[in-house]
């Protein structure tokens, strides 16, 4: 019977913490920023390899998962999840409170955990609680923030962003280990971006990075496990599943499924190119859905949509050049602003388009312009010189 299959990535995490350390020639100390594609593996990565890194230094790591409760304020989620790691450390107290039913706790005399209320206490901020943190444990504290671009779409989860960059500016000093080390991960690069560039943003002038894609050492790994199951004369073959795991965009889950489908078939022969195949139907399925949900659109939804695409971070809905573009798309020479709100109010409601809550904009899914520039018909001359 085969183990679970686990794929560990420790240089990587080894390397990351370095930059959060400024060591190295990448200097993160100001915050982490990684961007990826959905289920590519980030959280996993986060919670199987960065936070055993950060334990290994003996830092401190705090995990905070936006996307699991959109609902409710970030601040709330990320003040919640300090106050467990306080408990935890401050264990024997808060294990008695909780074990007598009791509402309340008193850690250090000064802050007060209310078991029974999220959140924090009237007047204390994330900077506190993460002073009384670190003066309890004396280690450096990772604070890592999964899927942040949902703090940025309301403006308490904006203010909670404020905050934490307030809370890294009065816990750390000179140049040794920070007090504070920040990470944030996103699903989408342009939406992660409205953290840092620009002056009126919480990280102005820090850098969104790319979160590395599984490589090859991955499918060999995964192929040598899947074999072992199987019969000799019905064998994956490593170049087979690279090329299928590119296919599936990187997406370990989707490759997981192919290749069990295909295990279960028998077929040995054409193991390689069933398997591509398989990938090829997968990736036109999901192209498919853009394609059936683009052609419901009103010619000037398309039209946004067009111009978004081309223009990318550039894009300006209501500029001149946008609504002369809107208009030629669009056949509609008397297009007026007041439509054009309409018209992108009803793409945030179709999830074609993503609003931050101080009025910038993204595209929902990053898939969604790959499958435009592949599909749709190139944007006119006179379209694109606007």
């Amino acid at each position: 019977m085969l183990i679970q299959f686990t794929y560990k990535r420790p240089a990587l995490a080894h390397s990351l913490c370095d930059s959060l350390m400024g060591v190295g020639i990448a200097n993160s100390r100001s915050g982490l920023f990684l961007a990826g594609p959905r289920r590519v593996g980030k959280s996993t990565f986060l919670n199987e390899d960065l936070i055993p890194q950060a334990q290994a230094r003996q830092w401190i790591p705090i995990y905070v998962d936006l996307w699991s409760d959109k609902n409710t304020n970030p601040a709330t989620l990320i003040a919640e999840a300090i106050k467990t790691k306080i408990a935890s450390f401050d264990g024997i107290i808060a294990r008695l409170a909780k074990a007598a039913k009791l509402d309340k706790v008193t850690v250090m005399g000064t802050l007060i955990l209310d078991f029974k209320q999220s959140g924090l206490p009237p007047n204390t901020t994330l900077a506190d609680a993460l002073r009384i943190l670190h003066h309890i444990t004396k280690q450096p504290i990772v604070l890592i923030v999964d899927e942040a671009q949902c703090a940025l779409t309301t403006e308490a989860g904006l203010n909670a962003m404020f905050a934490l960059k307030s809370a890294r500016d009065q816990l750390n000093s000179g140049d040794g280990i920070p007090t504070l080390m920040l990470v944030f991960t996103g699903s989408n690069q342009d939406k992660l971006a409205h953290l840092v560039l620009k002056k009126e943003q919480p990280f102005f002038g820090s850098d969104v990075i790319q979160f590395p894609l599984l490589d090859k050492g991955f499918t060999d790994a995964f192929t040598n496990w899947v074999n072992q199951s199987l019969s000799q004369n019905n064998q994956f073959t490593q170049e087979g599943m690279w090329a299928a795991f590119k296919l599936a965009g990187y997406r370990p889950e989707i490759l997981r499924q192919l290749a069990g489908k295909i295990a279960l078939s028998g077929n040995a022969a054409g193991f390689a190119d069933l398997l591509s195949q398989n990938a090829e139907i997968w990736h036109e399925r999901i192209w498919e859905e853009f394609e059936s949900d683009f052609n419901v659109l009103t010619s000037l939804q398309q039209a946004i949509l067009e111009i978004m695409v081309h223009k990318g971070r550039a894009w300006l809905p209501y500029s001149e050049s946008s609504m002369a573009s809107y208009r030629q798309l669009s056949k509609q020479p008397a297009l007026t602003i007041a439509s054009v709100q309409t018209a992108i109010q009803s793409l945030r409601e179709r999830g074609f388009i993503w609003q931050s809550g101080r009025g910038a904009y993204a595209l929902e899914d990053d898939s969604f312009a790959e499958w435009f520039r592949h599909n749709r018909k190139p944007i006119s001359d006179s379209v694109q010189s606007s």
